[in-house]
């Protein structure tokens, strides 16, 4: 499903990954770790686009990514989820959401597809749907981060259909 090729990226004369690999498989789990430093986020960020690499190659579902635009990744399905949250605490859940969806309305309009994807996310945080009209900073740490997840899954889930 994912493939990274000896990848390497930089920020500006600072090599920061150095012919990185990675083969992924449907359905695996997998975890990054290492010392601060280590190439965790700029692998992350590569992969999304925010950081691309200079050479080497990143393959999503038999496509070649690693020259797509950010907001064409997230339309093949890959989104990240902001350290630290960030959600935007002044708006509802609902709305949070909504500004996931985002490009979907932007590029095809209001869709049944919309609706379904926020019914998926509802389901996977049944907390988020009881407290969708709440505003987002004054839900708990943990529910905030379902939240951020939740934004991030509603933005590439609909993607996929």
């Amino acid at each position: 499903m994912l493939k990274i090729k000896n990848i390497n990226t930089y920020y500006g004369q600072a090599q920061a990954l150095k012919n990185v690999s990675l083969h992924l498989m449907e359905g695996e789990i997998v975890t990054l770790l290492g010392a601060n430093g280590a190439g965790k986020t700029t692998l992350l960020n590569s992969l999304s686009g925010v950081a691309p690499p200079r050479s080497g190659q990143i393959i999503f579902n038999d496509t070649p990514i690693n020259n797509l635009a950010m907001h064409q990744i997230v339309r093949m399905g890959i989104s990240q989820v902001p350290e630290g949250r960030q959600v935007f605490k002044p708006i509802s859940v609902e709305d949070n959401l909504e500004l996931g969806a985002y490009l979907h309305h932007k590029i095809f309009g209001s869709s049944d597809e919309v609706k379904k994807n926020k019914g998926m996310v509802y389901d996977l945080f049944p907390i988020l749907k009881e407290r969708r009209k709440q505003l987002a900073g004054t839900l708990s740490g943990g529910e905030q981060q379902m939240l951020a997840i939740g934004r991030a899954f509603y933005d590439c889930c609909r993607c996929n259909s």
